[in-house]
């Protein structure tokens, strides 16, 4: 059985690592370069670095402090927000990440995602979709960090996603974002039911049974977490120790 990923998110803003309570609220959390080195330390099996304002602001990914960061670690590296070409991909690829997050760019030109795969190889190319639910118990797509409504269902956005060639999905509950009440198992579990590739959850990690539950429970591959690994609530050694204890299978820490 693949062991299940821990992955501490780096959401940046102006060069600072941030965190919010429904994509809202942003407070400093920390240099994304010291956080990205210490989760490593941890035993984080993997990164991810979202620049959170590179699609509202319509600018390029900050690829310099891709770079520093990328040099200051070891393990995979994901990284997402403002990448809006096939061209873009490779930049961030070239500066240091081992993979691309897509996300406004791919809802407006979804070709981006197939172009993407084509170019650099499915593995690289992780669709992230911020779903938010709706009155007719299914989950609407978002873009733009969470501030704009597309009218797409998420599970329907995801099987295009997965035709086109995602490699990943990166799966995040604007509802439950930053709440610390618990991911989303719902959406998970009808992503993961029919997906044939790996599913991230992501948003509403507040206690250790709730990593538990998004992989047990909700059937995700890896779980993605931000405020508790940010405010000192819990290291990834607490979660794996708590998992592996579950009998949750996680990579040994050290």
């Amino acid at each position: 059985m693949l062991a299940k990923r821990i992955i501490p998110c780096l959401d940046v803003k102006s060069g600072r690592v941030v965190k919010g309570i429904n994509f809202e609220g942003l407070r400093d959390a920390g240099d994304p370069v010291e956080l990205a080195a210490m989760y490593e330390r941890q035993g984080a099996d993997e990164i991810v670095f979202l620049d959170i304002a590179a699609s509202i602001e319509e600018r390029d990914t900050l690829v310099d402090l891709v770079s520093r960061t990328s040099a200051s670690v070891f393990i995979p590296f994901t990284v997402g927000g403002g990448v809006r070409s096939a061209e873009d991909v490779g930049r961030v690829l070239v500066a240091g990440a081992d993979k691309v997050s897509v996300n406004t760019a791919a809802l407006d030109d979804p070709d981006l995602i197939s172009r993407g795969a084509e170019a650099y190889g499915s593995q690289c190319i992780v669709v992230a979709i911020d779903a938010k639910r709706g009155d007719n118990k299914g989950w609407e797509v978002y873009s733009h960090g969470g501030r704009r409504p597309t009218g797409r269902d998420a599970v329907e956005w995801a099987r295009e996603a997965v035709d086109r060639g995602a490699g990943e999905l990166l799966v995040t509950s604007i509802d439950s974002d930053g709440t610390q009440a618990g991911y989303d198992v719902e959406l998970l579990a009808a992503l993961a039911e029919w997906a044939p590739i790996p599913i991230i959850a992501s948003g509403g990690a507040g206690s250790l049974d709730d990593f538990r539950q998004a992989l047990q429970d909700g059937g995700a591959d890896a779980a993605l977490a931000a405020s508790v690994f940010h405010y000192g609530t819990y290291t990834v050694g607490d979660v794996k120790g708590y998992l592996a204890e579950r009998g949750v299978p996680v990579r040994p820490v050290g």
